[in-house]
């Protein structure tokens, strides 16, 4: 059993201590490596690591509760134990974390008139029967019960979202009221407006920055009522979104000035020590001028790569760290090597429109509705129908649609539209017998995760297609979050230029980490045995994939490559090092 406090500094057991902690994202990193992780976190000379807690992957449907494989928080909390390192949980609703949605679940706006993370009833109550089921899990971790958690955050960055006081005091309360004993923070940007916004009586506030570190704790200094001084995020790096020109990096010398000047004054969670992967459909985007989805890598520019390799970064850490506290000896326990597999030709192809009913059962609507009210929360949708009234078409455009849509008919392609192409009436000029096929793909690039915009992401159409200036009745929708891909059957029938499905088989001796480059290809997902890996597409700046060994297997492994724009080859190759632009 233990203690820990916040007085004029932290106290644990009784004793100053202070925080020196790296942020890895459990859900980011396949489980057979968070051991590795966590002891280079520890060899560089940190005593502490930071988690985001997403509740998307925890909670994917109303009242389904997963907490295994890369979800098993409290496996993560336990490896991070056995090698002496405490832990700092952020279980707030919202993580924001460049993850999808910001890590709420979609199926919050099936409900209309949904507010989120202000005191609206029906809100709180999804958040308070998710809490239920978390705060029992991880509660007994804490510090006082013998475990290594010594902080939680009730929210985050709210000060840059609002300033509903009773909101934050109400998740307060839920937490306290759960079992939850240690001290609680808020964090937020180090300016005035922010700090006010997002602070709460009682709740030690923390910055979120990575620069100007004495400026930044002055201005800390005025809300901490002589308290400690943190960054909660110190920002190593920054993430990449796609079409952005170049993988984003940080300047390395002001950075570990920076650091130095942190630990002089207060106390760090360095973000993110290892960025890891967005998996799946997880990554999120922003959204200010246009749409910026995130892409699959979140390498961060952090102190470990992206597969966890140890950087220059690291050393120079390293270096600054061991001036405020003697740094341990720790034994590197798990074997990781890269290998180049070498270029792999495809096996079999199909098209998604020849196996689109093995993938969906279609619903039938006079107007097309969106993913979240056909309870479909990531992924695709297709759109299919009939022009039984016509036969030419001059002006399209599609109502409520987000993000990005292929269009055909005749099940030829005809257009794409792409964010704010689609806010406005389009040109498609183009003539065809009536009774054609007219079908629209529709996919979800990641929800928006910071921001008012938060609220206004339902995808797909969630309104109409209004052709010449009609609304188009009848549809049949098919919902493709993808997690099925065992059912493509690739015995049926492939044409080229149209989306579809191509496998892969990868004869392996030794596992080993490798990277998928997509050269050659247009848009789309990869899934690895199953596994998906993430998206790729070739504007980058990302231009390969991170498959880590433990989703191989000794002998055959299948990659299957679903891609949406027609444009492929007959090839992928698998590197023995990353290209994140």
């Amino acid at each position: 059993m233990g203690t820990f406090e916040i007085k004029d500094t932290f106290y644990l057991n009784g004793e100053p201590f202070q925080i020196i902690s790296g942020a890895i994202h459990y859900f980011r990193i396949v489980p057979e490596y968070w051991k590795d992780r966590l002891e280079k976190l520890k060899a560089m000379g940190c005593n502490t690591v930071e988690t985001y807690i997403p509740w998307n992957m925890h909670e994917p449907q109303k009242g389904h509760f997963h907490f295994d494989g890369m979800l098993d928080i409290e496996k993560f909390i336990q490896t991070a134990q056995d090698l002496g390192l405490y832990v700092i949980l952020r279980p707030s609703p919202y993580i924001c974390a460049e993850w999808e949605f910001g890590g709420l679940p979609a199926w919050l706006l099936a409900e209309d008139g949904m507010k989120l993370r202000v005191n609206y009833e029906p809100f709180l109550r999804h958040v308070y029967e998710y809490y239920d089921v978390l705060l029992k899990k991880i509660a007994a971790y804490q510090i006082n019960f013998g475990g290594p958690i010594i902080l939680m955050q009730i929210e985050n960055e709210y000060g840059y979202y609002a300033n509903d006081k009773d909101y934050l005091q109400l998740l307060k309360n839920k937490m306290t009221e759960s079992g939850v004993v240690v001290p609680l923070v808020t964090s937020d940007g180090p300016f005035e407006a922010n700090l006010k916004g997002g602070r709460l009586t009682g709740v030690l506030p923390t910055g979120n920055f990575g620069s100007k570190t004495e400026e930044r704790f002055d201005e800390l200094k005025k809300f901490t009522n002589g308290g400690p001084l943190m960054c909660t995020e110190f920002w190593v790096g920054w993430f990449d979104h796609w079409g952005n020109g170049g993988h984003m990096r940080g300047d390395l010398e002001q950075s570990v000035k920076d650091l130095d000047k942190m630990l002089e004054l207060g106390h760090v969670n360095i973000y993110m020590f290892e960025g890891g992967t967005n998996f799946g459909f997880m990554n999120g985007s922003n959204y200010y001028d246009e749409l910026t989805p995130d892409v699959t890598s979140y390498d961060y520019d952090a102190v470990l790569t992206e597969d966890g390799q140890i950087t220059e970064k690291y050393n120079r850490y390293k270096e600054v760290i061991q001036k405020y506290r003697e740094i341990p000896e720790v034994h590197f326990s798990t074997k990781i090597t890269r290998k180049s597999y070498g270029t792999l030709h495809v096996q079999d192809k199909v098209s998604l429109f020849s196996v689109i009913n093995d993938l969906s059962t279609p619903v039938f609507n006079s107007f097309p509705q969106s993913m979240e009210q056909l309870g479909q929360n990531y992924g695709y949708i297709l759109y299919h129908s009939t022009l039984h009234t016509e036969n030419r078409i001059d002006k399209i455009r599609l109502w409520e649609a987000n993000d990005r849509a292929n269009i055909f008919i005749n099940k030829k392609p005809v257009k794409i539209l792409y964010d704010r192409e689609l806010l406005e009436e389009q040109d498609l000029n183009i003539a065809f017998e009536q009774n054609s096929d007219f079908d629209i793909l529709v996919e979800n690039m990641g929800r928006v995760n910071f921001g008012p915009r938060m609220e206004h992401q339902r995808k797909g159409i969630a309104q109409c297609v209004q052709l010449d200036g009609h609304m188009h009745n009848h549809w049949l929708q098919y919902t493709l979050p993808l997690d099925n891909i065992e059912k493509v059957d690739f015995t049926k029938k492939y044409e080229k230029g149209l989306p579809g499905f191509y496998r892969f088989t990868l004869t392996v001796n030794e596992p080993a980490d490798t990277f998928l480059a997509f050269d050659g290809w247009g848009k789309g997902c990869v899934f690895v045995n199953g596994f998906h890996i993430g998206r790729f597409w070739e504007i980058g700046p990302q231009k390969r994939l991170y498959i880590p060994a433990p989703l191989l297997k000794n002998g055959q492994n299948e990659i299957i490559v679903f891609e949406t724009d027609g444009k492929t080859c007959d090839t992928i190759t698998l590197m023995d090092e990353p290209d994140v632009g």
